[in-house]
């Protein structure tokens, strides 16, 4: 990738997850005998997906890249790097408190990614990836 990679805007991410959360929404919904194993699966390797995008993040044109060779990341990575929401939907099973636990980590992530230069979240920190506009 010639030249220097541009992060993505904060706004464009978290509308590019919330897309991606609004897909897991439907597969819980439409299968639901096994949609939320599904929805966690999405959320696990959806940024390995179409060459480093999941599908909010191809509906915005954003990818998500290694930092090590500035490639689009394998699914080992996306798996990292999501691990972390994972953890939250899984919480969010826990009745009556189970949402909060995945409205600290959410909160979190955005507090991390606004305090960083780069825009780097837990995740991205976790897989050493950073999310660039393209």
């Amino acid at each position: 990738m010639p030249g220097e990679l541009v992060k993505a805007s904060i706004l464009l991410r978290v509308i590019a997850k919330i897309l991606d959360f609004i897909i897991v929404i439907i597969l819980v919904k439409v299968i639901p005998q096994v949609g939320y194993l599904s929805g966690l699966l999405y959320l696990l390797i959806s940024d390995g997906l179409f060459d480093g995008r999941s599908m909010g993040k191809k509906v915005l044109r954003l990818k998500m890249v290694s930092l090590s060779d500035k490639a689009s990341s394998p699914f080992r990575d996306s798996i990292l790097r999501n691990s972390t929401i994972a953890v939250a939907f899984l919480l969010y099973k826990i009745p009556l408190i189970g949402w909060l636990p995945g409205l600290i980590v959410l909160v979190l992530e955005v507090l991390l990614m606004l305090g960083n230069k780069e825009g780097m979240r837990l995740g991205d920190d976790m897989a050493n990836t950073m999310v660039i506009e393209g």
